[in-house]
C-alpha cells in the first residue's frame, strides 16, 4: 500500500515536474536565444533538487560528497549562463528588460516586480491625492524635488501628486545604482532628510521614482517594544530548559532543582538562537540599516521557534535585504548542521540518549545523515545518541521554520529580495495553504500559520532601490537554503524510510 501511495506521488511530482519545464520553455521561445539561456538558468537551479528526490525516491541516497560536488558544479553553470546573459544584454540593451521578465516568468512565474503598495503607487491616479488624510506635497517643495533630475541621470516625462509626496514617470538614463545614488543625495542636497527617494519597476517594466516623507520611515522600538522582547527572551531560555527536561524525561518546570541535568542543552540551543541574531546585527550594521531586537517564540517542545524582527530603517536595496535575511539562518544553521554530524560521529552505544529509530524519519536531512554516519546502526528499533545531536536537529528544525517563505519571516524576505515582491507574495500564500492543509496532521503547523497570518503575513517594505537584483551567489544561495529548509522538515515516508534500512 505505501509503495503504491509513493508511486502515484513520484508520478504526479514527476509530472508536475515536467509540465513547469515545458511551460517555461513556451515561454521562453519567442525570446530566442536570451529566452533559452534563461530557461536553460532555471533547469540548473531546480536539477540538483530534482536529481536528489529522484534518487531519494527509488532508494538511493547521495554521499556527502557528490551533493557538495553537485551543487558546486550547478552553481558554477548558473553563474557561467549569467554572464552569457549580461553580455548579451550589454551588446543589444533593449535586451534588458526582456531579460528581467524572461528570469522572473522562468524562475517564479513573476512577469512584474511590483506588490500590493507599488501597484498602488504605479498605478495612482491623480485625484486620489486629494484624500483629505493626506497633505500635498508643498508646492516649493515639489519644484526643489523636479531639480534634480536631469537628461543624463532619470529624464522625467510625467508628475502624478501621490499621497504626501509625487510619483516620476520618465526614462532612465546611465548605471541604475550610480542614479539612484546621484538623485537621493541631490535630494538630500537641497531638502535634508525629509524625504525619501524610491527607485522601482511600474506594471509596465518602465522605471519610475516615488518621493514620499521621511517621517513614513519604520520607527525605532518603543521602551514597551523592548521590555516585551527581553521578557520573551527570559522566557525562551525557560522553555529551554524544559525541553532539555523533556528530552531528559523529567518535568524542569516541576522539578526546577534538576536544572544542572538540563543545562548543556538549554546553553546549545540559546547559542543556535544568538548567534542566528547575532549574525542578522552584524550584516545589519555593515549595511548602516538598523535591525530591531529579537522577539523570541518561546516554545515548551522545541525551546523556540525562532524570532520575530523587523526593519527600523529604509533598506537601501535587495542586495542588503538578502544579506541582513540570510545572515541569521546561515549562522545558526551551519552551527546546527555542525552539532548535529558532531554527535552522529560521537554515537556509540552507551550514549546518553536512547532514541527510537522513528526520530530519523521524521526528516529527510537527519535520516540521510544518520544512515550514512551511523550505518546499520539505525536500523535497531532503539539508537544511542550524542547529546550534540539533538541539540544539532532542534536547531535545524527552528533555522527550517524561520525559513518558510512566509511574509516576513527571513525566508519570505529572502524570497521578496532574490524574485521581488509579487513572486514572494504567492509564496506566503501557498506556504500558509500548504501549513493549513499539514495542520490537519500536525498541530506545529497550525501554530505557524496562526503565526504568518497574525503577525507575519505583511511582506517586507519596499527597498529604496527595488531595481537592483541580487547576484547569481545570493540566488544560488536562496535556492540552497531552501532545499536545507524542506529536507528538515519533510518526513520519511515508511516506504522510503524502509529502502534506506532505517528502522526496525
Amino acid at each position: 500500500m505505501y509503495n503504491i501511495s509513493e508511486n502515484i506521488t513520484t508520478v504526479i511530482v514527476a509530472l508536475i515536474t515536467l509540465g513547469i519545464l515545458g511551460w517555461g520553455y513556451y515561454r521562453a521561445r519567442p525570446y530566442g536565444r536570451v529566452g533559452i539561456l534563461a530557461w536553460l538558468q532555471s533547469v540548473v537551479l531546480m536539477a540538483p533538487w530534482l536529481l536528489f528526490f529522484a534518487l531519494f525516491a527509488a532508494g538511493i541516497y547521495l554521499n556527502l560528497v557528490f551533493v557538495l560536488f553537485l551543487l558546486v558544479a550547478c552553481t558554477g553553470l548558473y553563474i557561467y549562463l549569467g554572464r552569457q546573459l549580461r553580455t548579451i544584454a550589454t551588446k543589444d540593451p533593449e535586451n534588458q528588460p526582456s531579460l528581467k521578465t524572461i528570469g522572473d516568468s522562468q524562475l517564479s512565474s513573476n512577469e512584474e516586480e511590483t506588490q500590493s503598495t507599488q501597484d498602488k503607487i504605479a498605478n495612482t491616479e491623480p485625484q486620489k491625492e486629494q484624500t483629505p488624510e493626506f497633505i500635498p506635497i508643498p508646492s516649493e517643495d515639489l519644484q526643489k524635488i523636479k531639480d534634480i533630475f536631469g537628461i543624463d541621470t532619470f529624464f522625467t516625462t510625467e508628475t502624478i501628486p501621490y499621497q504626501e509626496g509625487a510619483i516620476f514617470k520618465g526614462n532612465l538614463r546611465g548605471d541604475i545604482e550610480k542614479v539612484h545614488t546621484q538623485l537621493s543625495v541631490s535630494l538630500k542636497e537641497k531638502l535634508g532628510d525629509r524625504y525619501r527617494l524610491f527607485l522601482i519597476e511600474s506594471p509596465e517594466a518602465k522605471p519610475v521614482v516615488i518621493i514620499l516623507p521621511s517621517k513614513n520611515d519604520p520607527q525605532p522600538a518603543t521602551t514597551s517594544q523592548k521590555i516585551l522582547a527581553v521578557v520573551l527572551a527570559i522566557a525562551t531560555i525557560a522553555t529551554s530548559f524544559e525541553a532539555g527536561g523533556l528530552l531528559l524525561g523529567f518535568d524542569f518546570f516541576n522539578e526546577p532543582a534538576r536544572y544542572p541535568e538540563a543545562l548543556p542543552i538549554a546553553l546549545g540551543l540559546c547559542a543556535i538562537l544568538g548567534i542566528h541574531e547575532v549574525a542578522h546585527q552584524v550584516l545589519a550594521k555593515r549595511h548602516n540599516v538598523r535591525f530591531s531586537w529579537p522577539f523570541f517564540l518561546p516554545a515548551w517542545q522545541i525551546g523556540s521557534f525562532g524570532s520575530v524582527n523587523r526593519f527600523e530603517s529604509a533598506i537601501p536595496n535587495r542586495k542588503v535585504l538578502f544579506d541582513v535575511a540570510f545572515a541569521g539562518p546561515a549562522a545558526g544553521g551551519i552551527l546546527s548542521l555542525a552539532m548535529l554530524l558532531v554527535g552522529l560521529l560521537l554515537s556509540q552505544e552507551g550514549s546518553m540518549f536512547q532514541m527510537p529509530s522513528e526520530f530519523f524519519r521524521a526528516s529527510v536531512l537527519v535520516g540521510t545523515l544518520a544512515r550514512a554516519i551511523l550505518g546499520s546502526a539505525v536500523n535497531q528499533n532503539i539508537v544511542d545518541i550524542h547529546p550534540l545531536a539533538i541539540i544539532g536537529w532542534l536547531g535545524l528544525v527552528i533555522t527550517a521554520l524561520n525559513l518558510m517563505p512566509a511574509g516576513q519571516l527571513d525566508g519570505g524576505r529572502i524570497i521578496q529580495a532574490i524574485y521581488a515582491r509579487k513572486v514572494a507574495g504567492r509564496a506566503t500564500f501557498f506556504t500558509f495553504v500548504v501549513l493549513v492543509i499539514a495542520s490537519l496532521v500536525n498541530p506545529l503547523a497550525l501554530y505557524w500559520a496562526i503565526i504568518i497570518l497574525v503577525l507575519q503575513r505583511n511582506l517586507e517594505r519596499p527597498c529604496l532601490n527595488e531595481l537592483i537584483e541580487p547576484d547569481d551567489l545570493r540566488a544560488t544561495l536562496c535556492l540552497l537554503a531552501l532545499f536545507v529548509a524542506i529536507a528538515t522538515l519533510f518526513p520519511l515516508t515508511p516506504g522510503l524510510a524502509g529502502r534506506l534500512g532505517i528502522g526496525g
